[in-house]
């Protein structure tokens, strides 16, 4: 008896490597499919597949040994543990890699996102694979060691895992040259070494953020034309998650924009790429006066943007926002969060509607003198839980998927509760143009509406958004972007209508509200125009 307690004991070392084992085998089921799609299980790449599991088990073992240096070998593992647990449901489940960028979402996130999320099914795989083998963890008898001794044990482990991958390389290493070349970013499905690397990664960049305290100043010498003698009142819409090709206006099948369709003086344009795949880049970079390819988000968070731009010549600018924030755009203008029935009176048992943005909008223009800017941050498309982002009567394509677990709705159902939203935008959109030629006697007025970031809907196996920007698909880069311009504007349509099709991005936004507002600066010139304006 005394022999077979003995044999139950587990020392700290055996531990690393048994949970290295098993993350290798239950959190990694979607980078071994991306791997066997370009390297497929037969006879010629069994061998090489055996040593990518070989490679991935010493790599963990060797990280949390290396952690466990430090800290308790228990929490080591069981930090891995829940952490890949959380990881493998999202990566198997939409698709999704979590990168810096992806961490910076979850951070970011409000509650509301956060809980459709979290399903059942999200519950039982994180009971199974991440609560109850942590317990487990915590219950298994260790054998007693001295420090020494076990400090040298997990020497040997890391020694022996180095040596490992070593062997493992050099074996076949003309392939691993063609896989670390060529397929780079399959490395960006491993479970959990990636998400503890993106998450160093984005330390990093909060830190420098935060260690330059510098704000700089931009555009400096902008001012408004001196013979400009007109007002202009101008709202900004900006959806969340929206496609270019599931609007009707980009000839999508459907009628998903019957009222815009009806309106005049509305150009759509159907060749728009995003500065990101997520809100909290692609908010902030479209902003932002450099340009996606210049855009850095530690420098945009100390730099001025275009609204501020805009606020220091005298433009009144206002925010309204039903997303989760202006993800710092706004916080040097006026802001105002209507995700809250205090200020959205417009609100029901799911969630403050969108069209709550409206609300008591005359009364903020007719309080102002000069331009006007309104930015409008929709909820629009937010997923998983699309059919919460209508109300019932806009429930027009059926059957609607009606839970925020995608995996219980057909491809069918979830494309259908996703037109559905956005046929609510149409309403909204319609009722924003409704305000704002209300308002046409008084203002030159015009509206932009743009989409942050695209939308997967299962094609590839692919939800949501926020693949990282070198892997993502067309669905989560191309965005819808339309212009209504009133009968006052300075918009020559017929340069936005020969301009509808032309390849552009989030880049041409900023000068396009400059131009809008007909801002004389040395920048305005280096951004793509979206239409130009008529001569007085």
């Amino acid at each position: 008896m005394q022999s077979n307690k003995i044999n139950l004991l587990v020392t700290p070392t055996r531990l690393v490597v048994l949970t290295a084992l098993f993350l290798v085998v239950t959190a990694n089921a979607t980078f071994f499919a991306k791997v066997t799609e370009i390297y497929p299980l037969g006879a010629d790449y069994l061998q090489f597949l055996l040593s990518v599991g070989i490679v991935l088990v010493c790599v963990m073992a060797l990280l949390m040994a290396l952690a466990s240096l430090v800290i308790p070998t228990r929490i080591v593992v069981s930090v891995f543990i829940v952490l890949a647990a959380l990881v493998g449901f999202f990566t198997d489940q939409f698709g999704t890699v979590i990168d810096d960028v992806m961490i910076q979402n979850i951070v970011e996130t409000n509650s509301a996102e956060a809980r459709d999320l979290l399903t059942p099914g999200f519950f039982l795989q994180f009971l199974v694979l991440g609560i109850f083998p942590v317990i487990a963890v915590w219950k298994l008898p260790f054998a007693p060691a001295a420090r020494l001794t076990e400090l040298r044990y997990k020497l040997q482990l890391i020694a022996a895992s180095a040596v490992l991958i070593v062997i493992c390389l050099y074996s076949f290493s003309s392939i691993y040259t063609d896989f670390f070349r060529r397929h780079k970013p399959l490395r960006y499905y491993t479970n959990p070494t990636f998400a503890l690397y993106s998450t160093g990664k984005y330390l990093a960049r909060v830190n420098t953020a935060l260690g330059d305290n510098a704000f700089a100043s931009i555009a400096e010498d902008a001012e408004i034309a001196a013979d400009d003698d007109s007002h202009e009142l101008i709202i900004m819409v900006v959806g969340e998650a929206v496609r270019t090709d599931r609007f009707s206006l980009n000839n999508y099948h459907r009628d998903t924009n019957p009222k815009l369709a009806r309106l005049n003086n509305i150009v759509s344009y159907s060749s728009i790429t995003a500065c990101g795949t997520s809100t909290a880049v692609s908010v902030p970079c479209m902003f932002a006066l450099a340009g996606r390819e210049d855009y850095d988000d530690a420098r945009a968070a100390n730099t001025e943007n275009v609204l501020d731009v805009l606020s220091n010549v005298g433009v009144s600018v206002l925010w309204r926002d039903n997303n989760s924030s202006s993800k710092g755009v706004a916080d040097r203008v006026s802001y105002a969060d209507y995700r809250h029935p205090e200020l959205n009176p417009v609100c029901d048992d799911i969630e403050c509607r969108d069209m709550g943005l409206l609300s008591g909008l005359q009364d903020y223009v007719d309080s102002q003198t000069g331009d006007i800017l309104i930015v409008l941050h929709q909820m629009g498309n937010h997923g998983p839980a699309y059919f919460k982002r209508y109300p019932p009567e806009f429930e027009r394509f059926r059957p609607a998927c009606k839970s925020e677990d995608l995996s219980l709705c057909t491809l069918e159902e979830i494309g259908n509760a996703y037109d559905n939203a956005i046929l609510y935008t149409d309403h909204f959109l319609a009722a924003t143009i409704d305000f704002l030629q209300k308002n046409t006697p008084r203002f030159e007025t015009a509206m932009i509406y743009i989409g942050d970031h695209g939308e997967s809907l299962g094609e590839d196996g692919l939800y949501l958004h926020g693949v990282p920007y070198i892997l993502a698909p067309d669905e989560q880069i191309d965005v819808p972007l339309i212009i209504w311009a009133g009968e006052s504007s300075d918009i020559d349509i017929n340069s936005a209508i020969a301009a509808k099709d032309k390849i552009n991005s989030h880049d041409a936004i900023s000068g396009a509200l400059l131009s809008l507002f007909e801002v004389e600066s040395s920048l305005t010139e280096q951004y793509d125009k979206l239409f130009t304006l008529r001569e007085e």
